[in-house]
């Protein structure tokens, strides 16, 4: 192992592994930044380019598209409440706000050095579980599916901001939403009004698009001004290095992300996306201060930045061990290995071990050298917050527009993300979180078919999920997320009735 390790770390240095990662790592970047592209694309787009590759050529600029594309998508997530992919989504939360403070230099350098040490991390952790890596996956059925979604949905009650009602609301809509398109379970067509478009439900990437890029723009034109709008006139973009001190100040909750990220990415179909507002969730729940989030607070961007790099080491787990695509980047990436006659699965960690090292120091290089050029250019980019909405408005709805329609190349993506658009903003006007509904939406089909599932497998039994540890151990802990707070108030309530006698 520690020779094939050399050997990938040999490759890398190289001039021409030097070349095809830096060339990785910049269309990940740009991929990551526009929104609705993202690393499925880049792969998709890059795949004939890989033809006459050799094959750890290839796998080193794929490497480096994936190690860097997170990080991409979290710039245009804080600098304009556009997440670049879907993962970045919960980063926007208190990016942005800290953005419209002036202090988008600290969220970018914040997300920065977490993306880059979560992916180290994720990637240490991939290279840890390895051997093991067949009786971890193996351990997730649907039971512990339904048991991850419910868990997740929890989140809902964590995510309200105060505003617990609408956020029930919000989060029942989202839940709805989940449900539009086809049944796979039961067979038919469900809430989709006759519209073909909707046979496989609400769109992701367009749905996130509207909801946070086009709303935003559509109320900060009506506002007017910039995006850093509030304080003084001569607002100052504090200053990078603040946002890297912090993640060092906040270095438990880098860790716990980068688990979280490396767990739930190691879990096939679950993805990026939930990892990361699953790591936000958790970091509210931990919080003394649960209120200020939503807010500008720099724990915010770094929980989901963490937990959004390191998922990839986790999603290389089933990828690598059994082909089993951790995620639709994973999948894409599989076309890449085929291509170049390498077959996924237990055997290609013995007969093709180099391979897969030269892909772990691709992503762990990748994550690094994503992050260095970010800092280099935090600077100018946080400047983009102090144009003036006028001018911007118009510029990031016409690149959210093209890049969602380039997904798919359907013009239903573009209205659905005009629809969502005008939605978000509606929610902005009267005061409705967004973040329940995108956690609903995200985690409701999941939950639906993982119980319709595991009801199948058990004969209708509903003890199936009380019986297998794992979804127990997951019940539990959603049920101690969920009575957390009351206890805290509780407790509260009591130490100050004691210190008022």
């Amino acid at each position: 192992m520690f020779e094939s390790a050399a050997t990938a770390l040999a490759v890398l240095f190289t001039l021409k592994g030097v070349m095809f990662l830096g060339l990785g790592v910049g269309i990940g970047l740009v991929f990551g930044v526009i929104p609705g592209l993202g690393g499925t694309t880049a792969i998709a787009l890059l795949i004939p380019l890989t033809f006459s590759m050799e094959p750890t050529e290839a796998i080193t600029m794929i490497g480096g598209v994936m190690g860097s594309v997170a990080f991409g998508g979290s710039i245009s997530a804080i600098l304009l409440n556009t997440p670049g992919i879907a993962p970045n989504a919960a980063t926007c939360f208190d990016g942005f706000p800290l953005a419209k403070q002036g202090k988008a230099g600290l969220a970018i350098g914040a997300a920065a050095t977490a993306s880059s040490l979560g992916g180290l991390i994720g990637v240490a952790i991939l290279v840890a579980v390895i051997p093991i890596a067949k009786q971890i996956v193996l351990l997730f059925t649907p039971p512990e599916f339904f048991a991850l979604a419910i868990l997740g949905l929890s989140a809902i009650a964590l995510s309200t901001g105060g505003k617990f009602l609408r956020g029930l609301i919000a989060g029942g809509g989202g839940l709805a939403l989940a449900l539009v398109g086809y049944d796979a379970i039961n067979g038919g067509t469900r809430f989709t009004g006759g519209f073909e478009y909707l046979y496989d439900g609400i769109k992701l990437v367009p749905t996130l698009t509207g909801l946070f890029a086009i709303s935003e723009m559509i109320n900060l034109t009506i506002k007017g001004g910039s995006v850093a709008s509030e304080g003084t006139e001569n607002i100052k973009i504090s200053r990078v290095s603040d946002g890297i001190t912090a993640v060092f100040k906040n270095w438990p909750i880098l860790l716990r992300g980068s688990a979280i990220g490396a767990f739930i990415g190691a879990i096939p179909g679950v993805g990026g996306t939930v990892a990361s507002f699953l790591s936000y969730a958790s970091t509210v729940q931990a919080s003394k201060n649960p209120e200020s989030f939503g807010k500008g607070n720099i724990q915010g961007v770094i929980a989901p930045e963490a937990a959004n790099n390191a998922k990839d080491g986790g999603a290389l787990i089933p990828t690598l061990a059994f082909g089993i695509p951790g995620s639709a980047e994973m999948a894409i990436f599989l076309g890449v290995l085929i291509l170049h006659g390498i077959e996924p699965g237990p055997l290609m960690l013995i007969e093709h071990e180099g391979v897969v090292f030269s892909l772990i120091v691709a992503l762990a290089a990748a994550a690094v050298l994503a992050s260095v050029i970010g800092l280099m250019v935090a600077r100018p980019l946080s400047l983009i917050t102090l144009v003036d909405v006028n001018m911007l408005a118009p510029t990031v709805i016409s690149v959210a527009l093209v890049g969602v329609y380039a997904l798919n190349s359907s013009i239903g993506d573009v209205v659905e993300a005009m629809v969502f658009g005008i939605i978000g903003f509606l929610m902005i006007r009267f005061d409705y979180p967004r973040i329940t509904a995108v956690i609903a939406l995200v985690l409701g089909e999941l939950a639906e078919r993982s119980y319709h599932q595991s009801i199948m497998i058990s004969d209708g039994e509903f003890s199936i999920f009380l019986t297998r540890p794992i979804s127990l151990g997951l019940f539990v802990v959603t049920v101690a997320i969920i009575f957390a707070p009351t206890a805290r108030m509780f407790l509260s309530s009591r130490k100050d009735r004691g210190a008022a006698k």
